[in-house]
């Protein structure tokens, strides 16, 4: 912020820039996750989608027939230059997170991109520095943040309920569960598996409920056991391209914390397990708790205590947390209102998942720096 320029000032000047206009978004990628934010779009009166973008001719097609959307490119520099949007959404590919979101900065839009924020923390950085370099917003796709469980243990943790956290333990894994659609598989072009695509959102809501403490070390192993192999087993989702499946079934990582806290997670695509479990637990010298059922567990009267809140949000779906990491954004851009998942947080994350997958490799623990 420049020296002497108040934060109620630039609020005022933001405002003052969008007063009775409209929210210009433009989106890079119109795959499978971009309807769900052009779903969400739909409730938010101050936006208007006025752009996609995409190599495959298809997808701009089922664009412009679902959405109505009349400006359709495949090269995301000649739309930038054309239509000049307010903000961009980056739906594409992890590997193709980077570039769009550099070249969407440098050409004065700000930006949402969805997770993972990108393949390693070196392009994270140079996200960050180009978002610092023309001053507008960097938000990352992390929703699990806005949940109400998340929210009703982030709440008991600012208020002292559970003192220092000592240990948490996150799971993102699925028995059978292989993406048949998209290029989940294909290591090139989406750094990993599970660990990046699911057990990233574990990661994010249990450090966001953590209070985001620095990342120091981390180690882990990734196996790969079944989807490069094809199979007969009968499963929700059958028939993926085990041709090129290059990633992991299952990733276990370890996170040390600069504090002296630990974060265990566990994330499959495949996995001999009863079900499906998608949730964390975790240990603070005054109580613990876990996410799914919320609960805390704590001490109170000389006796043993657990406590489940007696109502929460019930709309809990992918259009409800849609609905509110996109408002954020829009309302961070527009009248510069804090960002809930500014890039920083998805640069933490990025270190972890970056440490886990690099440890693997190590066959040893690594810093993390």
């Amino acid at each position: 912020m420049a020296k002497g320029v108040s934060t109620d000032s630039l609020a005022l000047t933001v405002k003052q820039e969008y007063k009775g206009k409209k929210f210009r978004v433009a989106f890079i990628g119109c795959g499978g996750i971009c309807q769900t934010h052009m779903g969400a779009f739909q409730d938010i009166p101050e936006v208007e989608v006025v752009a996609g973008v995409d190599i495959l001719p298809e997808r701009l097609s089922m664009f412009e027939e679902r959405w109505g959307v009349k400006k359709l490119y495949k090269d995301w520099k000649k739309m930038l230059k054309e239509v000049q949007p307010d903000g961009v959404s980056v739906c594409t590919p992890n590997g193709v997170h980077c570039a769009p979101t550099v070249d969407a900065l440098n050409a004065g839009c700000h930006v949402l991109c969805e997770k993972p924020m990108a393949m390693n923390p070196g392009e994270c950085e140079k996200m960050i520095a180009a978002a610092k370099k023309n001053n507008k917003k960097l938000v990352i796709g992390f929703q699990y943040r806005y949940h109400p469980n998340t929210q009703f243990l982030r709440r008991a943790r600012d208020n002292g309920e559970f003192g220092d956290i000592m240990f948490m333990k996150c799971q993102a894994l699925r028995r059978r569960g292989i993406p048949n659609w998209g290029v989940f598989g294909q290591k090139k072009l989406q750094g990993g598996g599970p660990m990046i695509d699911i057990g990233v959102h574990c990661i994010e809501m249990a450090h966001y409920f953590m209070g985001s403490p620095k990342p120091v070390a981390a180690s882990g192993n990734i196996w790969t056991y079944m989807g490069n192999k094809p199979s007969k087993v009968v499963c929700p989702w059958p028939n993926w391209d085990y041709k090129t499946y290059t990633v992991e079934d299952l990733a276990i990582g370890q996170i040390r914390f600069e504090n002296g806290a630990l974060l265990q997670i566990e994330a499959s695509f495949v996995a001999h397990i009863e079900k499906d479990i998608w949730n964390f637990s975790f240990m603070g010298t005054k109580g613990g708790g876990q996410w799914d059922p919320p609960m805390i567990f704590t001490d109170r009267n000389d006796t043993m205590i657990n406590t489940a809140p007696y109502f929460l949000a019930t709309n809990t779906n992918f259009e409800y947390l849609f609905d509110c990491k996109l408002r954020n954004w829009v309302e961070g851009c527009m009248h510069n209102k804090p960002l809930e998942a500014p890039a920083e947080a998805g640069l933490a994350v990025q270190k972890m998942l970056d440490g886990v997958y690099r440890s693997a490799a190590a066959g040893k623990e690594v810093a993390i720096k």
